[in-house]
């Protein structure tokens, strides 16, 4: 009995005096706590001195110093967090691409300068210099492979099938009375130069620009890349450089021909007639051209005029733009009939070379259609045509059908020259009468 009450009250002191231990040991860590908050006041001074450096670590947002000291009901500085209150004036550096929001990313960015609608600032003041990605180069990729490779495509092949059906239902246009075997000279030596200079010129260079133009889209699969690559830096090379003759016979025909070729009364009889190409036994007064001839004249002067200053322009894009000056020429023109086009009057080197290129290629289609078809009636499409160019000497009864009033002409000439000839030219050496 008397252990067990000892063991009890043994184990109540132990208990008691392991509270006490605790209790004193827990006033000895809060008075240590206190007093390092109360008893350093330099350290405490130190943390909250410059909030701002402990701002900085949280991208200028508050920090939990700035928490502890609301809640203690102490001053706090709130400058920081005053002027972000989403501010018109403030939108440009919140939300820009080096903004603390970043809305704007780099493919944002891109975009901008690909189509136009960035803030861009040039020295120069110019919207042209402000376009530091050109957009159109994909316009002018679409057009170049879409509508005018398809349409050019289209009007080359359907000329020569409305060709060759007119070939199948007309046949080859005859001499209708036959040949005589009496030639004349219809075009002397350097007519004909002139004429085969302006025709073989064109035709390699409507070869090349072809064969540069559907190379990538058709050519290339069929050829394979490394000899399409030869022919097409060979093509190339032919294409600026046969240019140069291509201009010197364009020069030369229309110094030769142009007082024959302008129109007269006789070429509308011509056209309403058909210029007889398409009835048997009909053949329409005409000179030395008749309005056919005119047709393809004026065409190849005026079409071969433009296409040479848009490859001028190609070859020599800083000396020879051609197209700001040429829209600006027309918005005043439009202004002039009380019109608005509103065409773009200042375009970077490149634009200038997509416009350009556009318009070559479009008026070279233009002009081998018409070429095409003058090709067909001085070959296989009229007998006794192509001697004309040949030799430069037709049949008499051919010129009489074609070229009726020409022929008169010649003839005329021919009879007032033999006249003169068969007349002495000084009285004095006339025969005398015997005395």
């Amino acid at each position: 009995m008397f252990a067990s009450e000892l063991a009890k009250v043994t184990r109540a002191t132990s208990q008691s005096l392991a509270l006490a231990v605790l209790l004193v040991f827990g006033s000895l860590l809060v008075a240590s706590s206190g007093f390092a908050q109360d008893g350093d006041p330099a350290a405490n001074q130190s943390e909250s001195a410059d909030p701002e450096d402990a701002r900085s670590s949280t991208g200028g947002a508050q920090t939990l110093e700035d928490i502890l000291r609301r809640q203690r009901g102490e001053p706090v500085d709130d400058a920081f967090r005053r002027s972000q209150t989403g501010a018109a004036a403030n939108a440009d550096a919140l939300s820009s691409q080096l903004g603390v929001r970043g809305a704007a990313s780099d493919s944002d960015i891109y975009r901008q300068l690909r189509f136009g609608t960035g803030d861009i600032t040039v020295s120069t003041g110019k919207p042209v210099d402000r376009i530091l990605i050109q957009d159109g180069g994909m316009r002018w990729l679409e057009w170049r492979e879409g509508p005018l490779a398809t349409y050019g495509a289209y009007a080359l092949g359907g000329t020569i099938l409305l060709l060759a059906l007119f070939y199948l239902l007309r046949g080859r246009i005859k001499v209708e009375h036959g040949l005589s075997g009496v030639l004349m000279q219809r075009f002397s030596a350097i007519e004909r130069f002139g004429h085969w200079l302006l025709a073989i010129s064109f035709i390699l260079l409507a070869l090349t620009g072809l064969w540069l133009l559907f190379g990538r889209i058709v050519l290339i699969e069929w050829f394979g890349a490394e000899l399409y690559s030869q022919i097409a830096i060979a093509g190339k090379w032919v294409h600026n450089n046969v240019a140069w003759a291509f201009i010197a016979g364009l020069v030369l025909i229309f110094f030769q021909w142009v007082f024959q070729n302008i129109p007269n009364r006789h070429d509308l009889v011509w056209l309403l007639k058909g210029g007889g190409i398409f009835v048997k036994g009909v053949h329409p007064p005409a000179k030395k051209f008749n309005a056919g001839q005119k047709i393809i004249f004026w065409s190849v002067i005026l079409l071969g005029a433009s296409v040479s200053a848009s490859g001028i322009s190609l070859l020599f894009p800083f000396e020879f733009p051609m197209f700001a000056a040429t829209f600006a020429k027309i918005n005043e023109l439009a202004l002039f009939v009380g019109q608005e086009t509103n065409l773009p009057t200042e375009l970077q080197l490149h634009e200038e070379m997509q416009y350009a290129q556009l318009w070559h290629s479009i008026i070279a289609f233009a002009m081998t259609v018409i070429i095409l078809a003058h090709i067909y009636i001085g070959s296989v499409g009229m007998q006794g045509a192509f001697a004309a160019m040949g030799s430069g000497k037709v049949d008499k009864n051919w010129a009489k059908e074609h070229h009726n009033l020409w022929v008169d002409k010649v003839e005329a000439d021919e009879a007032k020259k033999n006249s003169k000839a068969s007349k002495p030219d000084d009285p004095a050496q006339t025969a005398q009468p015997a005395e």
